[in-house]
């Protein structure tokens, strides 16, 4: 007999089958779903929330996903690379502003090069901030002795979203060729989490060829390899990428916002404890997106302090929001929200309790 959302949500382990159930949920159940998130949520990490300024630093890649407005292939993309220096400059006003953390983000490149200045940037932010600023890498796959040497020189913390746990899914959004290997993506997860890192990978929420069966497994897949941190958001296409063919196949785009926030909710449910990122890509479909996946589960907000001239040409998606912003307004606009959704920002504080 299948099971309820209450009986489901009474228990302290979870089938396979019961993240199906809840994703079906709707109305009181649905209630009662985000109810318990919430609960969890206060339970463990309090009201609290903590930013991350997100620097992207470089639209330049050598993937062709195809679902990415960045891939490579995408000729009407204008390419960016910030020098060292712009780069400093963020990591610099994050800290005065007094973010625990930043995150380098950028396309996925593997180069000697690379690597050198990666390691480079991670030894000038400590040195800047007198080590106390918390450095968050989200650049690709890349050997396990490069993210060693990362990590030696002050990155602890990595994101690396797999997209779907689904080889059969992840197949159908890349390139067959080796460049977009699904096993070589998970086994830069578990490199990456035997160096030591604070590992967090997501998923995208409403692909094309998607099931719920398929979101189920991944939300055990996170539970199971006991990620550190989840970044996962609703799949927004971009017109220069080959998966806008099957556009006429998507979910609407509030049954996909949805879908998100009850994967949020589910993942606070499944791992009390782990740092859940309310996605920008939220407020892209709902203008208080990332509000209401604070208030049922998400607790990193990701206050983009890119300079300015380039944000419109780090675009995954189309319709992204905030590219006009300044550090400063962005800054101020989070803060505003977080209030809205009853909760209060940490700052001066890299590792939360």
């Amino acid at each position: 007999m299948e099971k309820n959302i209450k009986n489901i949500l009474e228990q302290e382990a979870f089938t396979k089958e019961d993240p199906v159930t809840m994703l079906r949920s709707e109305g009181i159940e649905r209630t009662l779903l985000f109810q318990k998130s919430s609960e969890i949520k206060e339970k463990y990490i309090g009201n609290k929330v903590w930013f991350r300024g997100l620097i992207e630093f470089s639209n330049i890649c050598g993937k062709d996903c195809l679902y990415c407005g960045i891939r490579k292939g995408n000729k009407n993309l204008k390419r960016y690379n910030l020098s060292d220096e712009e780069i400093l400059d963020a990591a610099r006003f994050a800290y005065n502003s007094r973010y625990g953390s930043i995150a380098l983000q950028s396309g996925e490149l593997e180069s000697p090069a690379v690597t050198d200045r990666i390691e480079n940037l991670l030894h000038r932010i400590k040195e800047l901030s007198g080590g106390e600023l918390g450095v968050t890498l989200s650049v690709g796959e890349q050997k396990p002795e490069i993210y060693k040497k990362w990590y030696d020189a002050g990155a602890h913390r990595y994101l690396l979203r797999v997209e779907s746990t689904s080889k059969t899914l992840y197949n159908k959004i890349h390139p067959n060729n080796k460049k977009h290997d699904f096993q070589r993506r998970l086994d830069c997860l578990k490199s990456l989490q035997d160096i030591g890192y604070q590992t967090g990978t997501g998923v995208m929420i409403g692909l094309p060829f998607q099931t719920l069966e398929d979101l189920a497994g991944d939300l055990i897949f996170m539970r199971d390899f006991d990620i550190d941190m989840c970044g996962m958001g609703p799949y927004i296409e971009h017109a220069d990428t080959p998966l806008i063919i099957h556009a006429d196949k998507l979910l609407p785009l509030k049954e996909r916002f949805d879908l998100t926030l009850k994967m949020i909710a589910i993942i606070r449910i499944m791992m009390k404890d782990i740092n859940i990122v309310a996605a920008t890509a939220l407020q892209a479909i709902d203008p208080i997106g990332r509000e209401k996946a604070v208030k049922i589960g998400a607790n990193i907000l990701m206050p983009n302090i890119t300079p300015g001239r380039y944000r419109d040409s780090y675009k995954l998606y189309d319709n992204k929001p905030c590219t006009d912003d300044s550090a400063e307004d962005c800054q101020s606009c989070l803060e505003a929200r977080i209030s809205l959704a009853d909760a209060e920002v940490v700052y001066n504080l890299y590792d939360r309790p």
